[in-house]
C-alpha cells in the first residue's frame, strides 16, 4: 500500500486547508486511517483518526475545527482543516494501520504504512 498526501500549503490564521491521501496498491486487507502531525523537535501527536468501527476520534486540539473523511471510491482520505491557528503549522502525515491495529491515539507502532507528509503553515 502507498500513500501520496497533498493539498499542503501556506495559509492565514482564521483560514482553511483541505489535504488529501490517495491510497493504491493492495487494499483488499481491511485497514483503518489516520492523519498524524509534527513539527521538527517534538513529537508526533494524532489528529484525527477514523476506527474499525466507523467512529471518529479527534485530537482536542482540532475537535471542532478539522473534519476527516475518506472516499472509498476514489481510495482517498482527507483533512479539512477549518480556523486554522498558527500552532497548527506541521507536517502532516496520512497513516494506515491493518483493523487488528486499529486504535486512538494513532501509535507508530501500530501504523502499517506512511506518507510522504505534506507541510502545512499558517501565519498570523
Amino acid at each position: 500500500v502507498q500513500l501520496v498526501e497533498s493539498g499542503g500549503g501556506s495559509v492565514e490564521a482564521g483560514g482553511s486547508l483541505r489535504v488529501s491521501c490517495e491510497v493504491s496498491g493492495d487494499t483488499s486487507r481491511l485497514y483503518c486511517t489516520g492523519w498524524v502531525r509534527q513539527v521538527p523537535g517534538k513529537e508526533r501527536e494524532s489528529v484525527a483518526a477514523i476506527l474499525s468501527d466507523g467512529n471518529i476520534e479527534y485530537a482536542d486540539s482540532v475537535k471542532g475545527r478539522f473534519t476527516i473523511s475518506q472516499d472509498t471510491h476514489k481510495n482517498t482520505l482527507y483533512l479539512q482543516m477549518d480556523s486554522l491557528k498558527v500552532e497548527d503549522t506541521a507536517m502532516y502525515y496520512c497513516t494506515i494501520s491493518t483493523f487488528l491495529r486499529c486504535g486512538w491515539p494513532v501509535l507508530e507502532r501500530d501504523v502499517a504504512t506512511w506518507g510522504q507528509g505534506t507541510q502545512v503553515a499558517v501565519s498570523s
